[in-house]
């Protein structure tokens, strides 16, 4: 290996590790002693692309091209840094139709010639019609070009998440829904990790009418197993959490209803059927039974049911947010009215048809509201 060849590496590998300022230095070292090392100039390009100076990747790539015209990569790398210029998708879509007409065998000169034509439809579209939003009949006849390069991209790189991405962003803008969801399950076959692709899988299988809370909470642990780093899952979780945690309100409000319905709440003076009061102490502890037996089936069992990191998640859940303790909160009131109402022996029944009332209002309050949240 030539001197040259190792100090490129070099170059490389500092802009790997993100190091673009070291890595530019060395370029601009080697390129001083080699003027014509054209990777080297590419190289450079892609460095002062990450630094943000587009005018020196300009001017890096021409450097290339004018030492070797046909360079795939210098044209690649040029369609980047030209986008920041005046008319520079213009001119990214002509460098980009260079280098699929030099290598029509590379998908990524297809992919990102797809990206390209499909945002330069839309900008002109835009121009044209004057409108600041496309409606969903607008959009078949701009993604058709793009695409198509798209889907070529997918024919030569099959393996390449890249292709699969460009050609998920143009089905997004275009609405079409299936192909979305088709690239999006290929881009998990290809990389299981890959962050948004796992995030609105996930999300789409947990959706509330497709899925109980707590196998929206599997789904969401599931995911982030893979990708224990993603902030999108993890915002998943905490709302199918507080799906799981608004349910135990209902188990509350079933309780606090059978109360009402054993006492003969509403029952008149003169109902010929009309239950005594107090109760008596085994119907009391009956009641007891039933209520605890709502809670074990209903949450316990559930909960002891959910998988470790979930069960922490609901704990974790329910000292950060606010409304989950809401309605924890809701549901342990409810649940103490409907206890006063059946182990109090009270022998009058105006306090447990004010408990019973308190019992439903307290968390109907914000059932309603809160419903948005697990959206």
């Amino acid at each position: 290996m030539t001197t040259a060849q190792a100090e490129l590496q070099r170059a490389r590998a500092l802009h790997e590790i993100g190091r673009y300022e070291d890595a530019a230095v060395l370029l601009t070292e080697l390129l001083a002693h080699d003027p014509d090392h054209t990777r080297a100039w590419v190289a450079l390009a892609r460095t002062e692309l990450k630094r943000q100076r587009f005018k020196e990747a300009l001017e890096a790539t021409d450097q290339a091209l004018e030492r070797d015209p046909e360079y795939v990569d210098a044209l690649l790398v040029r369609s980047d840094a030209v986008r920041f210029t005046p008319g520079g998708i213009a001119a990214a879509e002509a460098a980009l139709r260079e280098a699929v007409r030099i290598s029509p065998e590379f998908w990524g000169g297809y992919a990102m010639l797809a990206d390209v034509v499909f945002r330069r439809a839309l900008v002109r579209f835009a121009q044209e019609s004057g409108k600041t939003e496309l409606a969903r009949e607008d959009m078949p006849a701009l993604a058709e070009e793009g695409a198509a390069l798209a889907r070529e991209a997918i024919r030569l790189g099959p393996e390449e998440v890249y292709a699969y991405e460009i050609a998920l962003f143009i089905a997004q803008m275009s609405r079409a829904e299936e192909d979305a969801d088709e690239f999006e399950r290929a881009i998990l076959r290809i990389d299981p990790t890959h962050r948004e692709a796992l995030a609105r899988q996930t999300a789409k299988a947990a959706e509330p009418d497709k899925s109980l809370p707590r196998r929206a909470t599997e789904l969401y642990a599931d995911a982030l197993a893979v990708a224990p780093g993603n902030a999108s899952l993890r915002g998943g979780l905490d709302k199918a959490t507080f799906r799981l945690l608004r349910g135990t309100r209902w188990l509350a409000i079933a309780c606090v209803v059978a109360a009402g319905v054993t006492i003969d709440l509403f029952a008149t003076a003169d109902d010929p059927v009309q239950r005594e009061l107090p109760l008596p102490p085994g119907q009391r502890i009956w009641l007891l039974c039933c209520m605890a037996a709502i809670w074990g089936f209903g949450a316990w069992r559930t909960y002891r049911k959910l998988r470790t990191g979930v069960r922490l998640n609901v704990r974790s859940l329910i000292r950060r947010d606010v409304w989950a303790r809401v309605v924890v909160g809701q549901a342990s009131f409810t649940t103490l009215c409907a206890l006063l109402i059946t182990q109090v022996p009270w022998t009058d029944r105006s306090w447990p048809q004010i408990l019973f009332w308190s019992g439903l209002v307290v968390p109907w309050l914000t059932i309603s509201y809160d419903h948005r949240r697990t959206r």
